[in-house]
């Protein structure tokens, strides 16, 4: 995505249209589906926002937490090119989003924002993990501030 590469860290972002969610419990999950063909969730160009959705909203965890950063490489070398969450990311993530195009960005963890701006949602993938499996939204203008993107990163 070229839109991608003219975005540079601290840039304020507006995101509309399909995002999947995924955290601790489903993103690892996703990966090994992946490395064993069994992924049809369609991730190139996609963007995944590390929450949990319940009735009560969505609002970003915390990104750095291992089940989810060691997710990231294998999901944005795969195609997800937009990650969506909050806190740090350690420096193989950072070299891996930049080895492959890929940004992340944070959002503010403000679930009465965030929630507004859900337009649909639907469980796609491990049903099992309740409101921790993996959603399809479609999101209209969702904030967020670009915070690793071309290997700089606001930390």
């Amino acid at each position: 995505m070229d839109v991608l590469k003219d975005l540079s860290i601290g840039a304020q972002v507006s995101l509309s249209g399909v995002i999947f969610t995924g955290r601790d419990a489903a993103l690892p999950k996703l990966v090994h589906a992946i490395d064993n063909n069994q992924n049809n969730i369609p991730l190139i160009g996609s963007a995944i926002m590390h929450t949990a959705v319940s009735d009560a909203g969505i609002s970003p965890t915390t990104s750095n937490k291992a089940e989810i950063s060691e997710s990231i490489p294998r999901l944005v070398e795969k195609g997800v090119l937009v990650h969506i969450g909050k806190g740090k990311l350690d420096s193989y993530v950072v070299d891996a989003l930049t080895k492959f195009g890929g940004i992340f960005i944070v959002t503010p963890p403000v679930a009465a924002l965030l929630t507004r701006c859900v337009v649909s949602k639907k469980v796609i993938a491990f049903h099992e993990e309740g409101m921790e499996a993996i959603h399809r939204l479609v999101v209209r203008d969702l904030p967020g501030i670009v915070a690793i993107a071309n290997g700089e990163s606001i930390y």
